[in-house]
């Protein structure tokens, strides 16, 4: 997906990216969400832990639950001269280990796109609030 010129074309697509994007890692199609990712992708979530890697994020969520979706409220563009950054927030809910459910699980991810491509990912979320003990 190329960015057009005009600015608020811009936005839009680049929310549709990070949109696409989710998206497919909901469905668990690495591939195509591998797709986005700029070569230098860096994805940090709560506790520093920071992935460069698709792979490794997954193996890790692996630990904490089975699986988990998100419920988006809002998506806010913004340009800087470089890049273009897309914060989107709302709702996670998914299912434990154990196999009982969540929801409500308050979430921001904050994308920074360069070069056509998702560069970073920084994710803040109330999760540890829910984790099971």
């Amino acid at each position: 997906m190329g960015f057009n010129m005009r600015k608020e074309n811009t936005s839009q697509e680049a929310m549709d990216m990070v949109n696409s994007y989710l998206n497919a890692m909901e469905d668990r199609d690495f591939k195509i969400a591998k797709s986005y990712l700029h070569k230098n992708f860096k994805l940090v979530f709560p506790g520093d832990r920071v992935f460069l890697n698709i792979e490794d994020l997954t193996k890790w969520a692996k630990l904490r639950y089975r699986w988990v979706k998100k419920n988006y409220e809002h998506f806010d563009p913004l340009s800087s001269d470089d890049n273009i950054i897309v914060y989107c927030y709302g709702t996670l809910y998914g299912e434990w280990l154990d196999k009982t459910k969540f929801s409500g699980v308050r979430f921001i991810d904050r994308f920074i796109l360069k070069d056509q491509k998702i560069l970073n990912q920084m994710v803040w979320n109330d999760m540890a609030v829910y984790i099971k003990a």
